[in-house]
Formats: C-alpha cells, sequence, structure tokens
C-alpha cells in the first residue's frame, strides 16, 4: 500500500524543523551528560572545581546504582530520534515498532532506578520534590502510550510518548540552567545544595511545557503525521 504524501503548511515545516533541531540538541546534551559521568566513574578527574569535585563523589558513593540509570538513559536517548523520524518510520515501519518497544523498556529501567537516587539529594527537598513528581508522570505516560497502542489507539499514543520524551529530556534542560548558576556563583554565592532543586523544576517544567504545546499544535493533525518530528 503507498503512503499518501500530504503538504505542510510553511509554517508548519518551520516548526518541525525547530523542533527537530532543539530535540537534537536536548539529546546530544543528555548523552554528553551520561558519558562524561560514565568516565567520572571509571576514572575520577582530578583537579576538579570543589562542587564538581563533590558531585562526582555523590555518584561515585553508589556506582551500581548510577550505571543502571545512566546506561539505559545513554541508549535511550540515542533512540529518541529515531522513534520521532517521520522518514525513518515510514521507509523502516518494523524497525519503528521495535525502536519503540525498547525506548519504553529502557525508558521503565530509568524511571525505576531514579527512584532511588532522589533517597539524598544534592538539592534536598525541593530537588526531591521536582524528581519524583516528573519521575512519576514519565512512568505514567509510558504505561498510557503502551495501554493506547495496545487498544490501537495511535494519535493518543503518540501524545503520551511526546509527554514522556519530553519529560526525560528535561534532564537536558536542567544541565544548562546549573551551568549558568555555577558560572554565576562567585557573584551570587549560592552552593549547589542552593540551586539544584531550582535548577531541577525550571528545566522540567520547561521542556514539559514545550512538549505539551507542540501536543496541542499537531493535535487537529496527528492523524496526517503520527510521530512527526522531521
Amino acid at each position: 500500500m503507498s503512503a499518501t504524501v500530504y503538504a505542510l503548511p510553511a509554517r508548519t515545516t518551520r516548526l518541525f524543523r525547530v523542533m527537530w533541531i532543539g530535540l537534537i540538541f536536548l539529546c546530544v546534551i543528555a548523552a554528553v551528560a551520561a558519558l562524561r559521568r560514565m568516565t567520572a566513574l571509571a576514572k575520577p578527574p582530578g583537579g576538579a572545581a570543589p562542587q564538581f569535585a563533590d558531585l562526582d563523589a555523590e555518584f561515585a558513593n553508589k556506582p551500581i546504582l548510577t550505571l543502571t540509570h545512566i546506561v539505559p538513559a545513554l541508549v535511550f536517548v540515542v533512540l529518541i530520534p529515531f522513534q520521532f523520524s517521520r522518514s525513518f518510520r515510514n521507509r523502516h515501519l518494523q524497525a519503528h515498532r521495535w525502536v519503540g518497544r525498547t525506548a519504553m523498556s529502557l525508558g521503565v529501567i530509568v524511571g525505576l532506578s531514579a527512584l532511588p537516587m532522589s533517597r539524598h539529594p544534592i538539592g534536598g527537598a525541593l530537588e526531591a520534590s521536582a524528581t519524583l513528581f516528573f519521575d512519576g508522570f514519565f512512568l505514567l505516560s509510558l504505561t498510557k502510550a503502551f495501554l493506547h497502542i495496545r487498544r490501537g489507539a495511535v494519535a493518543l499514543h503518540r501524545e503520551w510518548v511526546i509527554r514522556a520524551m519530553s519529560i526525560a529530556l528535561g534532564i537536558a534542560t536542567v544541565r544548562p540552567i546549573m551551568g549558568m548558576f555555577f558560572a554565576t556563583s562567585t557573584l551570587t554565592r549560592l552552593a549547589p545544595r542552593d540551586f539544584f532543586g531550582l535548577a531541577f523544576w525550571t528545566g522540567f517544567t520547561l521542556t514539559y511545557t514545550a512538549g505539551e504545546l507542540w501536543i496541542r499544535y499537531t493535535r487537529t493533525s496527528s492523524r496526517l503525521y503520527p510521530l512527526a518530528t522531521e
């Protein structure tokens, strides 16, 4: 059966490109952060600034749990662009489905392993509340996406997949926000324990909001572009 080709409005095409670039950018940030953490666990860097040394020490105290969380997360963010690529989906539908199943399974591991990692957060109760809230929402979104596709409700599956992925990539948005706090710490005198909670809430909220706005913008045409971002 040949696929019908639909012409996208110019404004929508531009927005697709912006969203695609943003998606790739966040996936790269998340992948680099995971690789950096894996490297630091294997060979702790010497001469790091005190605040970074303290962070490395926190993760070094729980290496198995950290690896259980970040290794699946690394594979997860590598798979996300394939799941949202319209061209990949159209050309390799079966592979697209297997990528989706793999990403969903990895997402469950990432979500569940995040729970014990938030027991003693650097940012205290504020960071813990952000982690627990968005992690719970992430696992709920994965569950809803799975149940909807099992029932053949593709449009609803699409929406919950976007919610899950936007929440997952929130950690990548947190990184540059933390970077700004670190860069201005000599002026603000704020330590990581002071700004981590705010950074987590801000980063996750921004990325989730972007995903929700995208769902609402594309909802009327979701039957034509089921998971399209590219």
